[in-house]
């Protein structure tokens, strides 16, 4: 369950409407085309989102420990999610149904005030991921992800990093001996 300073006295009036589960690394949660109905709290792990193109895997984002993780679009429209959500590590999740977390935002103004400035800062996080992957080059891409996310780098496969910063693992590779 989230764990925020004010709010988390409100998520546990709601304890009871979260599951928690252990799940295996590599199990999907969610394919690519599927509507997703719920959302994943993160206690432990680590999971990847990714999609197709042109049959070749592509990673888009991680999520790891204190996030929630879900096909936001789906979720919101019902509509077939573009985005496969897959654990990389042993995680233990909390799993919230999308009517339940409906029932929760209704109930509690504190907790819908917290999702969406979640909503927020997922929205500046994908600007500035879109802005990078156009202007930057793919070694700037590299040291960015060092220099904000160092954690990913020491937890994530390297096949998956080079996927997310939108080149091969050989080429990953060349850039990280240049370092």
């Amino acid at each position: 369950m989230p764990k925020k300073k004010e709010a988390n006295t409100e998520w546990e009036r709601f304890r009871h409407l979260f599951k928690r589960q252990e799940i295996p690394a590599k199990t999907i949660l969610l394919k690519e085309g599927e509507i997703a109905r719920k959302i994943f709290y993160i206690e432990k792990g680590c999971i990847r989102l990714s999609f197709n193109k042109d049959g070749k895997d592509i990673t888009f984002q991680f999520f790891f420990e204190g996030e929630a993780v879900s096909s936001a679009e789906s979720f919101r429209t019902s509509e077939g999610s573009l985005l496969t959500i897959e654990t990389l590590e042993p995680c233990i999740l909390h799993i919230l149904t999308k009517k339940d977390y409906f029932t929760i935002i209704e109930a509690s103004p504190a907790i819908r005030q917290e999702m969406e400035e979640q909503t927020f800062t997922r929205l500046l996080y994908y600007q500035k991921l879109f802005l990078s992957r156009i202007k930057n080059s793919p070694e700037k891409r590299y040291k960015e992800l060092l220099e904000e996310y160092p954690h990913i780098l020491q937890r994530v496969p390297q096949h998956y990093i080079a996927s997310f910063l939108g080149i091969t693992p050989v080429s990953l590779s060349r850039i990280r001996n240049r370092r």
